[in-house]
Order: C-alpha cells, then sequence, then structure tokens
C-alpha cells in the first residue's frame, strides 16, 4: 500500500518552511485587529523615524499684534515666540503567545485567528490607553511657550449621570479651544461607552427639531456634538481610573495620574504627539527546546504633550 501525499497547508507550493503561510496570514491578522481596534493615533500628530531615541516637535506661539505702517517708518518686526518639546520612544511594547507543537496538532478549530486578534488588540488598547490619559494630563498642564495657552478643566458634577449636562459641558468645551484659536476641524470627544449610550437616548442631539443630522437612535449611535466628532472608546473605561500608582517600567514618557473623575476629554489633532521608531511588527519562530512555536507582536512609539491649550478635560467633583 502507498504512502499518501500530503499537503501542508501551512508550505508556499507545498514546499518549504511548515509555517511558511501561517506566519503570513497570522502576521496580517494582528495588524488587522490591531488597525480596528487602535481608535487614538488618528487622532494625534504621528512622526515616524528611521533612528534614533527621540524626536523634537517645534511649538510655535503668535504673532501679537498686527498694525498700519506708516510711510518711510522702518519695519523691524516682531517676536513670535517659539518652543520644543521632546518625544522620547518607549521602551519595546510587546505582546506574545507560546503554543506547543502537540497542542497545535491536537487543535479542530481555528486558533491563530483567536490569539492574532488578542495580540493585536492588546497592543491597540495600550497605545489608546496611554494617549487619552496623556490628552487628560495635557489638559492640566502650562502652556508650552509664550503666546500660546494653558490647558482647560471643566468640572461637570453630573456629566455622568445627565446627558443635559455632558451636552452642556461639550459645548463649553468648544468655546474653550475657540478662544484659544484652535482649528474647528478635526477635533474630538473621547467618553466610555456609559456616557455615549446617554447622549444617544438625548432628544436634543436627535430630534430633528434640534437639526438632528447628527446620530441614530435606531443605530445607537452619535456623530457629532457643537461640531465635534463624539468617540465611544472601551480603552476610556480603564484609563479613566487612578493610574497614579501604576508601574512606569519601561516608559520613558509621563502616562500616569489620577484619572478617577475623568469623564470624557475634549481635544484637537494638535494636542499630543507620537513618534514611531518601529511600526506594528510580527515574528515567530519554531524553539526546538521547548517543542512548540512563540509567536511575538511588537512595536516601539512614544507619547508627548504639544499644544495642551488643544485639551479639554470634562470631570465631576
Amino acid at each position: 500500500m502507498a504512502n499518501a501525499t500530503v499537503s501542508f497547508l501551512g508550505k508556499a507550493n507545498n514546499t518549504g518552511d511548515d509555517n511558511a503561510l501561517f506566519l503570513k496570514l497570522f502576521s496580517g491578522e494582528v495588524l488587522a485587529a490591531f488597525a480596528k481596534q487602535n481608535k487614538m493615533l488618528p487622532m494625534t500628530s504621528v512622526r515616524s523615524i528611521s533612528q534614533g531615541k527621540s524626536a523634537q516637535f517645534p511649538v510655535f506661539g503668535r504673532a501679537a499684534s498686527a498694525e498700519y505702517h506708516t510711510p518711510g517708518n522702518e519695519i523691524t518686526g516682531q517676536v513670535i515666540q517659539q518652543n520644543e518639546k521632546i518625544i522620547t520612544i518607549d521602551d519595546l511594547l510587546i505582546s506574545h503567545s507560546f503554543i506547543s507543537e502537540l497542542d497545535e496538532a491536537k487543535a479542530h478549530f481555528d486558533y491563530r485567528s483567536i490569539y492574532s486578534k488578542e495580540m493585536g488588540e492588546a497592543l491597540a488598547n495600550k497605545i489608546d490607553q496611554h494617549l487619552l490619559q496623556l490628552i487628560v494630563l495635557a489638559a492640566r498642564s502650562s502652556a508650552t511657550t509664550n503666546g500660546t495657552g494653558s490647558g482647560n478643566v471643566i468640572t461637570d458634577a453630573d456629566a455622568n449621570t445627565n446627558a443635559a449636562s455632558l451636552i452642556t459641558s461639550i459645548f463649553e468645551a468648544a468655546e474653550d479651544l475657540d478662544n484659544d484659536n484652535v482649528p474647528a476641524e478635526d477635533r474630538f470627544a473621547v467618553m466610555t461607552p456609559n456616557l455615549y449610550y446617554n447622549l444617544v437616548q438625548n432628544d436634543k442631539i436627535l430630534n430633528r427639531d434640534f437639526g438632528g443630522q447628527n446620530g441614530v437612535y435606531a443605530d445607537g449611535s452619535v456623530l457629532k456634538v457643537a461640531g465635534i466628532n463624539i468617540v465611544k472608546s472601551n480603552t476610556a473605561t480603564t484609563a479613566f481610573t487612578d493610574q497614579s500608582g501604576a508601574s512606569t517600567t519601561g516608559q520613558n514618557n509621563t502616562y500616569t495620574g489620577n484619572f478617577s473623575t475623568t469623564q470624557c476629554v475634549v481635544f484637537h489633532k494638535s494636542c499630543v504627539g507620537t513618534v514611531k521608531l518601529k511600526d506594528l511588527k510580527m515574528e515567530s519562530e519554531y524553539d526546538i527546546r521547548r517543542q512548540g512555536t512563540l509567536m511575538v507582536g511588537k512595536l516601539a512609539y512614544g507619547h508627548g504633550i504639544l499644544r495642551p491649550e488643544s485639551a479639554v478635560e470634562i470631570k465631576t467633583s
């Protein structure tokens, strides 16, 4: 009796490495899960570097005044304040899994898609958590340079229970941003699902008599309040807690603080910056000593405050 001809699912053209196709598929699934779960990176100023440990972001103030010229008078110029913000790359952020060869052989389900989804989401959630906490710290910060503003904090005792009160605070936040000459485009408000669904049930946002083109009650969605894009984030539930005692191992920037009263952050894209040294990458290797495959997702990012006046924290008392 002749031996069966085996078709190896992981081999490219049935030759070479048994895991060649698996790795590519797995990497793609991790990237897809990261991109789907990560919400905050597109809302920040992102810069990629090819080498080095930090990047410089210039921050400029505003021209002090404009005036009419008297013919014959010398024009000497006026000072526009400027400063710089240095954002340092944090240590390598990783998510990893080890799969036993024996378990892999026994598996009767697609475990790789589950592992890849969890690893991608773990990395995305950590990035989002740091950025949300950094925006709160920006709202509590003083001006970066003369000619720019400090952050803004709005205390709303009922923000977490009263949707109408939260809406009023978001309008107040929009006014604060306007007063600091923050562009009207690329403004975002990020909040927990609890607050988000409180807004969905508010008539002023959805009722057509109030110009209700900003959400759909049947879909449970809110698009905008005061011209600000409303974003629901599960990560905010974790980020908006007391993180003052959280571990800072591997962090070369400050993300910690007490965020237990924070309910929502309103900000512009210029508020914080992100530096990428190593974008998301997957590695996989069979370990003969341990009879299994180690899979690692990794990236090297850093985040820092650029313009505090572009951030508003809405908190309870």
